[in-house]
């Protein structure tokens, strides 16, 4: 019987949940499709930065200026489990991925100043086609933190201050 032990810290260990968690909401996006229109504007133009932070800012955001990371995705083209969740998700808010499955998109990821009660970092991830938003998430990376749309929670109580990847709202 062999056994290995490895020495982490906290940091690392929040940075590795943090990154998988994009990587994870970066599959189901590629993944999900559009149908509710909920969304606050009628699809902002958000090739700029500028527009993508003031369509965060429409939603009650306070962002970083600039993204902390960028890329370029693609949303899968056959569905799984975990796209569907996140793809509910999408449709709560009024997008829907699968519209893009098999496309490249971009992703930004913005760290959010202003989420309610956080003890971690917390971030907001927008999904661009083109210059429209096509989808995306506020995740907050703290143990127990949840996954949810872009509408700013309502109550600063952690229990509803954010919801699963569902797309209901507490």
């Amino acid at each position: 019987m062999m056994v290995m032990t490895a020495k982490v810290d906290l940091k690392k260990i929040t940075l590795i949940v943090a990154a998988a968690a994009a990587l994870i909401l970066a599959a189901i996006l590629l993944l999900g499709g559009k149908t509710d229109n909920s969304s606050p504007t009628a699809a902002p133009a958000v090739s700029a930065n500028d527009g993508r932070v003031q369509f965060l800012k429409d939603f009650g955001w306070e962002v970083t200026t600039s993204p902390t990371e960028s890329g370029q995705v693609k949303i899968p083209a056959e569905t799984s489990e975990a796209f569907d969740r996140y793809n509910i998700l999408q449709k709560g808010q009024g997008y829907d991925l699968t519209e893009y499955a098999g496309k490249k998109v971009m992703r930004y990821v913005y760290q959010v100043n202003n989420y309610p009660g956080a003890t971690a970092p917390v971030y907001a991830t927008l999904l661009v086609y083109g210059d429209q938003v096509i989808g995306g998430d506020v995740t907050d990376t703290s143990p127990g933190g949840k996954l949810r749309g872009f509408k700013m929670p309502e109550s600063t109580t952690p229990s509803s201050a954010s919801t699963e990847a569902t797309g209901t709202e507490p």
